[in-house]
């Protein structure tokens, strides 16, 4: 379905050709002075260069050109020559309506990719804290927005599961508990389902060693030892890794979907262990890979860089393989399993460089076909008050978990103070907003772009916020529900032609949703979805204010309210499923 502004945008086209100028100059905008038209034509300033022509001259060419179209309201040429445009109030009704009758509200999608979204990167035996926040709800965002466009998409957690942390586990675990048969090395039986520990024991055990390691040589000797075995296969480590595995896997995720975050794969950095030797074979035979001081390394620099790029290192002087390594792996994987035409990392925008290698090896490589897409969203920091890291009143960091709730309890002290609702609801209803305004809060800034965590702005039911969107949904349901126990029927109504101000406005940013979802896609930028439905809350809010709408008098023009707002909450939910929240019945 074409967008309101091409519709519009091919008419100028056609009206500039008509008049012998080049029909590129026929590209309309909406209006940066909205109190004087809707949109705007200043082709013909770009114009008067090209023809050697006054611009207004050429303006009143293409005005006259357009004549008395149905589309418009008017166009009028106006000094030095800009076109302004006023649209026809029933052609956008029209036009509404066939976007309320389209799947998708008219999005389409010419072509159809096949993308991996790499964005969970927890670390096994670890909790998530807040700095696992910002890669879980800016990448489900991602993938949603990208599925929503018709695209298969395959989202992977990629859990950090292979390497020293899991040798530091095993030592601390053989000194707490040396009696387990794991390290007894006479055992020769089968070893027991359940796991010898926790989750708390676990998340305790790992902090612990890792401290210890720092402080103890042979302690961290012991656990590079142990490390060694279990990657060579270990039978009695690999028992122990298993264990880790699945107690962490459970309780991730039970958190993850306290975010209602969701995966299609649960892989790790271990599951591309088994590809690692043949990549550094096929990196050698393709005279790729080199040794430099002992370690083999890989050049990535390239003509035109604007910096200098260092070698990505592949596999280190004692053998080992390093992070790059398992992620340049871990596309051979995915390129056997999947054969991709995108993928889509997220990681601390830190991380810029290590992505850069392993992205420029893999194309180097013949790893991805030359057109596949590597994307990475490299995002800000969460900050404080203080716009530092934001941390714990201790000065930890704060397990995600303490502020999910710290944010619940923000939203639900906030539903209390209007009590309309039992203590229950409430805190079910908070649970729902909390995760709005936690969601809203961080997707709202442009991803690369660090930003200061407010529990108090972020849980407010004013401004732009999550709860502010959440209230407008509400709002919109409760007049639905009193029309229907009017005796109204939603289904089947139109949205009509309009004199009011107010809801025109609506019209036109509801007239939006198709290009700003399809950019949001084009873009990777969830951010421009916030932006949307936060000024398409406040067209309907300012309607809803100045617009009795179940006071009607007039039957059809209630009915095209109804049919409008109706239309909105469509669309506003739409945007809200796309962000990763939903919105409660009442609030």
């Amino acid at each position: 379905m074409k967008k309101l502004l091409e519709l519009i945008t091919e008419e100028f086209e056609k009206a500039f050709d008509v008049c012998g100028y080049d029909k590129k100059l026929g590209k309309v905008g909406i209006s940066n002075r909205p109190d004087l038209c809707q949109y705007q034509c200043n082709g013909a300033m770009a114009g008067a260069k090209l023809y050697h022509k006054a611009p207004i001259m050429i303006a009143n060419d293409v005005v006259a050109a357009i004549g008395e179209h149905p589309m418009f309201q008017s166009v009028e040429a106006v000094n030095p020559g800009f076109i302004n445009i006023n649209i026809n109030n029933g052609f956008v009704a029209e036009y509404l309506n066939n976007i309320a009758d389209a799947e998708k509200f008219g999005v389409t999608n010419d072509n159809i990719e096949t993308i991996v979204v790499d964005y969970g990167g927890a670390n096994v035996a670890k909790p998530l804290h807040i700095g696992h926040l910002r890669s879980a709800v800016i990448g489900e965002s991602v993938k949603r927005i990208v599925k929503y466009m018709g695209n298969k998409v395959i989202g992977d957690v990629h859990l950090g599961d292979w390497g020293l942390q899991m040798g530091l586990i095993i030592t601390e675990l053989q000194e707490r508990k040396p009696e387990l048969i794991y390290f007894d090395e006479g055992y020769n039986g089968d070893y027991p389902e359940e796991a010898p520990f926790t989750i708390s024991e676990l998340e305790e055990i790992y902090p612990c060693a890792s401290k210890k390691s720092k402080e103890d040589e042979n302690f961290k000797e012991r656990a590079h030892q142990a490390t060694l075995k279990l990657q060579s296969g270990y039978v009695p480590y690999y028992a122990l890794w298993q264990h880790i595995m699945n107690v962490s896997k459970v309780d991730l995720k039970k958190n993850y979907d306290n975010l209602n975050v969701e995966f299609d794969l649960w892989k790790g950095e271990s599951d591309a262990q088994p590809y690692i030797p043949g990549l550094i074979q096929d990196l050698i035979d393709k005279g790729l890979a080199y040794e430099s001081q002992g370690a083999l390394v890989v050049d990535i620099a390239e003509e035109g860089d604007s910096k200098e790029l260092p070698p990505c290192i592949v596999r280190k002087s004692d053998g080992a393989a390093l992070y790059a390594t398992s992620d340049i792996a871990t596309l051979v994987q995915r390129e056997q399993d999947f054969q991709p035409n995108k993928y889509v990392y997220l990681a601390d925008k830190r991380q810029d460089l290590h992505y850069t290698q392993f992205f420029r090896v893999a194309k180097k490589a013949g790893i991805v076909k030359p057109e596949t897409e590597l994307n990475f969203i490299g995002f800000g920091t969460m900050n404080g008050a203080d716009g530092k890291p934001f941390k714990t009143r201790e000065g930890g960091v704060m397990r995600l978990e303490n502020l999910i709730s710290q944010i619940n309890d923000a939203v639900y002290n906030k539903i209390m103070e209007n009590r309309s609702v039992s203590e229950d609801e409430a805190r079910r209803t908070s649970e729902i907003v909390g995760l709005a305004a936690l969601k809203y809060g961080d997707l709202s800034n442009q991803a690369s772009k660090d930003y200061v965590f407010d529990i108090e702005r972020f849980a407010s039911f004013e401004g732009n916020t999550g709860p502010y969107i959440l209230y407008t949904i509400v709002r919109i349901k409760s007049i639905i529900e009193k029309y229907k126990a009017e005796g109204g029927q939603v289904e089947n109504l139109t949205v009509t032609n309009t004199d009011n101000g107010e809801q025109l406005q609506l019209m036109l940013e509801i007239a939006k949703v198709n290009e700003v979802i399809e950019n949001a896609a084009k873009e990777l930028a969830p951010h421009k979805i916030c932006s949307y439905i936060y000024d398409l809350s406040n067209a309907f809010n300012r309607f809803y204010h100045g617009t009795k709408i179940l006071a009607e008098e007039d039957d059809d023009k209630k009915k095209g309210y109804i049919a409008l707002i109706h239309l909105t909450k469509n669309v506003l939910e739409t945007g809200i499923d796309l962000l990763g929240f939903e919105a409660p019945d009442r609030m």
